[in-house]
């Protein structure tokens, strides 16, 4: 069942007078499992809806409607499915004391992979689980294989259903979805001969797999080297070498590159960064594939509209893994701005310093190694350290970090020229 959480004013659900707190329980003789259900079942134009009250009264509602009118109705949110697994590399288990409440859910929810692009294991669904992202075609999923080999994998996730991924896929697939892989490399456990072999298995699914990227394993000094430990540049060079043979084949064979390394790969493996066209669409972005490559191609673009600063100084916070890149940019946005440029590398106490990445960077970090500085400094915060509340991953809202850097001037973004433009 669903409960309403609210309801649309002027809407259908308003004139049939529903009520907050009331629970959906089947639309067109169909059990509601959750949001996802409704969304579906209310795409209907004939309803047939049973209810049933706070005060325990079933009610029926029969409903006749226009294609396209809104039925109203606005679920309260989903219990998330939570990860049954113990995989030896999860980073949650890094988190230090004081992160942010929502880092501590391990999520593996097939909802949340359709809706939000996060990867999701497949372990905790069975066969009728299965059946279901089929029948409702929830394409594209992003699945995280990680290996193929049924004993690998079962030891990597710490789970006896984790060695059923290639049939699991291979369902999917038939039924008409899509896939996005990802392989979480953990040197010892799935690299060399493993890798090899988990991406030619995944490039024999066939073209439903759209894609399959390569992340270098992230650890804490909460949990590093319990028991995987990180890669070393020969290992990463090796893993890119490995990609990028698999790309020669299919550039050839489907036109797509599928294959692709993430950016912490290339920079463990102190690599250039490959061109945009490697990227494809950059559909991977936001979970570290290319992400670097668009940052600097739209600098850029962008740096044609950033305003004039003479004398003024902008401080550019940013982590180990971005601060050579900012280096590099900063003559150019001192040759367009006339203002000074620092770039302030922010070490990462709170998680340790093999957590390199700007959006891991807390906000008693970033607060301690920006103080001290000028009334007039404009200070850029990089804003995928920020979540939609404005709160720093150890819980520490911007205003009190900008109130630290007082009388600074204090502005966030994704991308440095879009930011200093809005000055």
């Amino acid at each position: 069942m669903v409960r309403i959480a609210s309801i649309d004013p002027g809407s259908i659900a308003e004139e049939l007078e529903l009520r907050i707190g009331t629970r959906i329980v089947r639309i067109n003789g169909q059990r509601v499992r959750d949001g996802l259900d409704l969304t579906f079942l209310l795409a209907n134009p004939q309803i047939e809806m049973e209810t049933l009250s706070a005060q325990g009264e079933t009610v029926v509602y029969e409903v006749a409607r226009d294609p396209g009118e809104t039925f109203g109705i606005v679920p309260a949110p989903d219990t998330v499915r939570e990860c049954a697994n113990k995989c030896v590399f999860c980073f949650i288990d890094g988190n230090p004391p004081g992160a942010r409440d929502s880092l501590w859910l391990k999520d593996d929810d097939f909802r949340l992979s359709f809706a939000y692009g996060s990867y999701v294991t497949l372990t905790n669904l069975g066969p009728r689980g299965l059946a279901r992202l089929v029948e409702q075609q929830l394409s594209p999923l992003y699945v995280s294989v990680h290996a193929t080999e049924p004993a690998v994998r079962e030891r990597l996730l710490v789970s006896e259903r984790a060695g059923l991924i290639l049939d699991q896929l291979r369902f999917l697939l038939e039924g008409g979805l899509e896939v996005h892989a990802q392989i979480v490399l953990c040197p010892g456990w799935n690299d060399g001969a493993h890798l090899d072999r988990t991406l030619a298995d995944l490039w024999d699914l066939g073209p439903g797999v759209l894609s399959v990227s390569v992340v270098p394993v992230g650890l804490t000094r909460y949990n590093l080297n319990r028991p995987v430990r990180l890669l070393t540049r020969d290992e990463a060079r090796a893993a890119v070498r490995q990609v990028d043979g698999v790309r020669e084949g299919a550039l050839r064979e489907r036109g797509t590159g599928w294959a692709v390394a993430a950016d912490e790969l290339f920079l463990i493996a102190r690599e250039t960064m490959p061109a945009a066209g490697y990227y494809d669409d950059f559909d991977l972005a936001e979970n570290g594939v290319g992400a670097v490559r668009r940052f600097l191609d739209d600098f850029r673009a962008g740096l044609g509209r950033v305003p004039r600063l003479p004398g003024r100084r902008i401080r550019l916070a940013t982590a180990a893994s971005m601060a050579p890149f900012l280096r590099e940019l900063a003559p150019k946005l001192e040759q367009a701005t006339g203002a000074n440029v620092d770039v302030v590398e922010v070490t990462n106490r709170f998680f340790g310093e093999t957590v390199t990445v700007a959006g891991l960077l807390a906000g008693e970090d970033v607060a301690r190694a920006l103080e001290g500085g000028e009334g007039d400094d404009i200070v850029l915060l990089p804003g995928e350290a920020l979540n939609g509340e404005g709160v720093f991953i150890d819980s520490l809202p911007l205003e009190r970090v900008a109130a630290r850097l007082a009388p600074a001037r204090v502005v966030t973004g994704y991308e440095l020229t879009a930011a200093l433009s809005g000055l």
